[in-house]
């Protein structure tokens, strides 16, 4: 999944964005409102960890400027965490809450479960071809052996067996898998499907659709 940190501590902001990458998610990160605006508008998203407390910008008028104009569920976060705090941030549009300071494991948690909403519903582990992927364990076996994957691998894994057997498109990998600072013409894309497919062995799981990308 890709994801949107708008926070204006600086340290902060680069420990979330590190570790929402540990858990295999794309992620960008800026630290103040209208920048944090501008890269919502622009790029497709799946979830934005939103600081309510922005200079600048709140993050209030962020959240109800985005509100209805982008597919992202936002999370927002805030040293204030009274019940009218609360209510105050979900009213201006956000989907959930979550005060300072928190617990990672819960940030990740609620960012996974947003992340399901901004989708059509899919299982919470996904199957297909003699493959299994938990998406939320990060774990991937092929019948009954365990999988090796790095977090791109398991990126695109997901992204293919999430489609359902839809034709996912290089670009589409490329948007969904990887941050803004790739390369529109790089070819992490058909290296990372090149990798997987070794990995997942035989019988052959991805296949290629001339001109179009590839499915599961």
């Amino acid at each position: 999944m890709r994801v949107l940190v708008i926070e204006d501590d600086g340290e902060l902001a680069e420990a979330i964005a590190a570790g929402l990458r540990i858990e295999g998610m794309a992620v960008d990160a800026v630290l103040d409102g209208d920048a944090g605006l501008d890269r919502a508008l622009v790029n497709d998203y799946d979830v934005i960890v939103l600081d309510r407390d922005l200079p600048g910008l709140h993050g209030d008028d962020v959240c109800a400027k985005l509100a209805g104009q982008v597919r992202a569920r936002i999370l927002m976060l805030t040293a204030a965490g009274t019940i009218e705090d609360r209510v105050a941030g979900l009213g201006c549009g956000a989907d959930d809450y979550l005060p300072k300071p928190f617990a990672f494991a819960e940030l990740v948690a609620r960012v996974r479960a947003l992340a399901r909403r901004s989708h059509p519903a899919v299982p919470p582990v996904l199957t297909a071809k003699g493959i299994t992927l938990d998406p939320a364990r990060r774990v991937a076996t092929r019948y009954g052996a365990t999988l090796d994957l790095g977090p791109k691998e398991l990126a695109v894994l997901e992204l293919l067996m999430a489609a359902g057997g839809r034709v996912v498109s290089a670009e589409e990998l490329l948007e969904r898998g990887w941050d803004e600072m790739a390369d529109p013409f790089t070819t992490a894309v058909k290296v990372t499907v090149s990798r997987l497919r070794r990995k997942l062995g035989d019988p052959p799981a991805i296949e290629t659709v001339t001109q179009a990308g590839y499915r599961i």
